[in-house]
């Protein structure tokens, strides 16, 4: 099975036959000993720090569609190197702007998002509460702003309802997570270590949609939540907003709660708070594991890995748009 590779260090990522070479950079711009990964086993690479790669070896990722994803020394996405697409078609690009451009039809996909999160959101919270933490008035708060979903005639209006329900769940946060504090949403910079992996967390599960999205016939810059920009890929935003309690949150919760990340891990300077590298291996180790755990699916009758449902929440939505089968958001059932 494919997997994603995540490159920390500075590192030289060059061709060899049938495999990439990767060769770690010291200080000096020397090079150290290679490791070679057979191309048959990587899904995506993940780049955190400095890359040295040349046009071949980008011409031989496209030709074995793995993709690049970069970020910048604040753990900011910058970019991906995604190779030309495959599965594109006409028809469904058409459907993607048609559904779009008739304000009925995309406010109808776009609630069906803040469905879909808020009600994982909401489970993420009653786990907590069963366990004893005092959550029922945050929990209320939320359960009822949610129901205003369904009325809502705008997309402004529809994002205010969904910002609403996340300021009241990260509020919960405080009571969730032993230890730390993260005192509301702060990004660009996150100025606590709570914010610091939520920025984190959300951006790998951005790219992991992205990357999703590529096997698909979606085109990722026609969205319907969150407004198409230039330079973004807006409908990853959109579908990793159904993801981010389960795959990010959960993982945040438990990494700080068993103490996996404790506060001796980030650094906390005038521009922000960063998340060391040995901290982020860390995240990234328990994020994999939970990607590639498995869960039986009610529809299918087998057992599917998280990362995987991913990529049959596009499937639906592609449905969806080609008037097949109407979307429904994935609810976590388990």
């Amino acid at each position: 099975m494919r997997r994603s590779y995540y490159l920390f260090n500075p590192m030289e990522l060059s061709r060899k036959d049938n495999t990439l070479k990767l060769t770690p950079l010291n200080d000096d711009g020397t090079l150290c000993q290679s490791k070679y990964i057979p191309v048959i086993d990587v899904d995506d690479i993940y780049v955190f720090g400095a890359l040295d790669i040349n046009s071949a070896t980008l011409n031989f990722l496209g030709k074995e569609r793995i993709a690049l994803h970069f970020f910048d020394y604040y753990e900011h996405y910058t970019g991906t190197f995604a190779p030309k697409e495959y599965l594109l078609a006409g028809k469904m690009l058409i459907q993607q702007t048609k559904f779009y451009n008739l304000k009925k039809k995309r406010i109808e996909i776009a609630k069906k998002f803040i469905v879909g999160a808020s009600y994982n959101i909401l489970k993420n919270v009653k786990y907590y509460e069963n366990r004893g933490k005092e959550l029922e008035d945050l929990r209320i708060t939320m359960e009822t702003l949610s129901y205003n979903v369904p009325n809502a005639e705008s997309i402004q209006e529809l994002m205010g309802i969904e910002g609403n329900i996340r300021q009241n769940y990260y509020k919960a946060f405080d009571l969730m997570i032993n230890d730390l504090e993260m005192s509301g949403r702060s990004k660009q910079p996150p100025k606590n270590e709570i914010n610091s992996l939520v920025s984190f967390g959300n951006m790998l599960c951005y790219t992991t949609v992205l990357s999703q999205i590529y096997h698909t016939q979606l085109n990722p810059t026609i969205s319907y939540l969150h407004e198409p920009g230039t330079r973004r890929f807006s409908l990853a935003l959109d579908i990793a907003e159904i993801f981010k309690p389960i795959l990010v949150d959960r993982v945040i919760f438990s990494v700080l709660n068993k103490k996996m990340i404790q506060k001796n891990d980030f650094d906390i300077q005038l521009n922000g708070c960063k998340i060391k590298d040995s901290a982020k291996k860390s995240f990234v180790k328990a994020y994999e594991e939970k990607l590639n755990e498995t869960i039986k699916h009610r529809t299918l009758g087998r057992s599917v890995s998280y990362k995987y449902l991913i990529r049959l929440e596009c499937y639906k939505l592609a449905k969806h748009l080609l008037e097949i089968e109407e979307y429904k958001p994935l609810k976590m059932w388990w």
